[in-house]
């Protein structure tokens, strides 16, 4: 199965030269998947407090143009998030979008910061703390969006449920975050016994906050880092072998009980 991750600028007139560029890469690759970032239509909202319908309106409707554009990456499925109107409430949903199947939403973000630059928790509520597994073609796939990566019990569940790919869309930013965000999502694949795939806003230190890039593809036995991302090369596809997953499940530290 080849994957994708990348890292896209959080200015929208950039991301409309970069999203072609994705989308050569992605059909000159013949990739399987594409991960994209954490919410990565919009401006990134949650950098300040003050708190605006209209504007998590505008989100809504931006991301809901760019499905609409995720054909252009046909015949590879896409997942990452996205914010949401559910009865009323606002949330941040992880989606798959298919060519057959069109966008599903998969899982609504439960563990949300609240702080300078990241007040997601006074944006959006918590989704339900429902960690399920889901079919992307012929691999087991399941989320933890951004924060969620550092409960590490959700990684440990996955494993048991037969996961191969751990997908972490991100909104993180640079400088020595960098480290701890690459531990974490080393950490997350030898719990889970699954590739962790991660995408990001890309290296942008224009704006008010200074986003991290860095995507990752990650193998599930020991952790190894197999690619990044980086301003120099923004996209990142690599074939892994789903049966590497399946038999890291029997393994060191997977298959001791509970």
């Amino acid at each position: 199965m080849k994957v994708t991750v990348c890292e896209l600028s959080n200015t929208p007139a950039v991301l409309e030269e970069e999203w072609q560029a994705l989308v050569a890469h992605a059909r000159s690759e013949k990739s399987d998947l594409v991960l994209l970032p954490e919410m990565p239509f919009y401006p990134w909202i949650a950098q300040t407090r003050q708190v605006d319908a209209a504007i998590w309106q505008a989100a809504v409707e931006a991301h809901d143009r760019w499905v609409s554009r995720f054909a252009d990456l046909a015949p590879a499925a896409v997942a990452g998030s996205r914010p949401v109107i559910r009865q009323g409430r606002r949330f941040n949903e992880g989606f798959v979008w298919s060519p057959d199947a069109g966008c599903r939403g998969k899982h609504t973000k439960y563990y949300l910061p609240d702080e300078p630059g990241f007040w997601e928790a006074s944006w959006y509520e918590r989704g339900e703390r429902e960690f399920i597994p889901f079919q992307i073609g012929e691999s087991t796939a399941g989320f933890l969006i951004c924060s969620e990566l550092w409960f590490g019990e959700h990684a440990r569940a996955y494993a048991r449920q037969g996961l191969h790919l751990l997908l972490c869309p991100r909104a993180t930013p640079g400088g020595l975050s960098t480290d701890k965000w690459i531990a974490g999502g080393r950490t997350a694949a030898v719990m889970s016994g699954a590739f962790c795939l991660s995408s990001n806003r890309g290296h942008d230190t224009t704006g008010a906050l200074p986003w991290g890039g860095s995507g990752w593809i990650i193998e599930p036995e020991e952790g190894r880092v197999l690619g990044m991302t980086s301003p120099e090369q923004p996209f990142l596809t690599i074939e892994i072998d789903l049966g590497v997953a399946e038999n890291a499940k029997h393994t060191y530290p997977r298959y001791i009980p509970e």
